[in-house]
C-alpha cells in the first residue's frame, strides 16, 4: 500500500495554517479518487529539540497505479494549486513504498 507522505514546515501562523488546512485543503484531497486512508500528524521533536516540520500528512492507496490517477486527478491539481497558498515555509513531498511493494 504505497503512501504519498507531505512533510510540512512550520508556518508563521500555526492557527491560519490549521485553519486553511482543515477548512479548505483536507476536504480538496479527500476528492482524490481511490483515497483509501489519510492520517494527518502534528510533529514534535526528538532530545528536546524542535521538529524541522509542523505537520505531516500521509495518504494512502492500493497500489501505484491508484495513486498516480489520484495526483494526475482534477482534486490533485487543485490540490497542487492550493499549496501555493498556504505552504509558504516550504514542504516535501515523497512517496513511501510498503515493504511488500518494493
Amino acid at each position: 500500500m504505497p503512501r504519498l507522505v507531505v512533510l510540512y514546515k512550520p508556518p508563521e501562523d500555526t492557527d491560519a495554517f490549521d485553519a486553511h488546512y482543515r477548512d479548505v485543503h483536507t476536504p480538496i484531497v479527500s476528492r482524490y479518487p481511490r483515497l483509501r486512508d489519510t492520517r494527518i500528524s502534528k510533529l514534535a521533536g526528538v532530545g528536546g529539540r524542535p521538529s524541522p516540520y509542523y505537520l505531516m500528512a500521509e495518504m494512502a492507496f492500493d497500489s501505484f497505479g491508484d495513486l498516480d490517477e489520484a495526483l494526475g486527478s482534477e482534486a490533485g491539481a487543485e490540490s497542487a494549486r492550493d499549496l501555493r497558498t498556504f505552504a509558504g515555509a516550504g514542504v516535501s513531498m515523497f512517496i513511501v513504498p510498503d515493504e511488500a511493494d518494493a
